[in-house]
């Protein structure tokens, strides 16, 4: 396996010394931070976690580390917007490109559920209106809250019982 490390070998030859293509993720052990490289010229079969002191590629570790304070303060701001909107309050479903209201603030009657999804852990349902041509994803739990006959309709449409013969 790659090793960033260039000092002397046990057998007194200096070990090859392998470039960094890429930081993956971070960990800590030990107390101790670690990167999941991707060495240059490798397959992802040969990554491997390399403790920070092991590397030199600062550049590489600063940008990763601005990459992952920028989705973890991305994740807070949603976070703390999905909680400050109250029970009563409607959460608004919006297209970025159009602006325009998306899925039950649309005022449209729910007609039928299309299919399911999974977004970031939530399951989301794909929304066919009435007298609309445009599908909509929608929270499930809104789904079940503004029509569970929909719901269970699509459930039930998706059931398939199994027998077992005795002969």
């Amino acid at each position: 396996m790659p090793s960033s490390n260039s000092d002397a070998g046990s057998d007194g030859e200096p070990e090859e010394e392998y470039t960094v293509e890429k930081i993956l993720d971070k960990r800590i052990r030990g107390g101790k931070s670690e990167y999941l490289i991707k060495w240059e010229g490798y397959p992802d079969s040969e990554n491997t976690w390399e403790p920070e002191d092991n590397l030199d590629c600062p550049d590489l570790i600063s940008a990763f580390e601005e990459k992952s304070k920028a989705k973890k303060e991305e994740k807070k701001r949603k976070k703390e917007a999905e909680s400050s909107s109250s029970g009563k309050k409607k959460q608004k479903l919006v297209d970025d490109e159009e602006g325009k209201p998306r899925g039950f603030e649309r005022g449209l009657q729910p007609e039928r559920i299309i299919g399911a999804t999974d977004s970031s852990g939530e399951l989301m349902f794909l929304m066919k209106w009435k007298d609309s041509d445009e599908a909509d994803l929608v929270p499930a739990r809104q789904a079940n809250v503004k029509c569970p006959q929909i719901v269970i309709q699509f459930y039930e449409e998706r059931l398939t019982w199994t027998t077992k013969d005795d002969d």
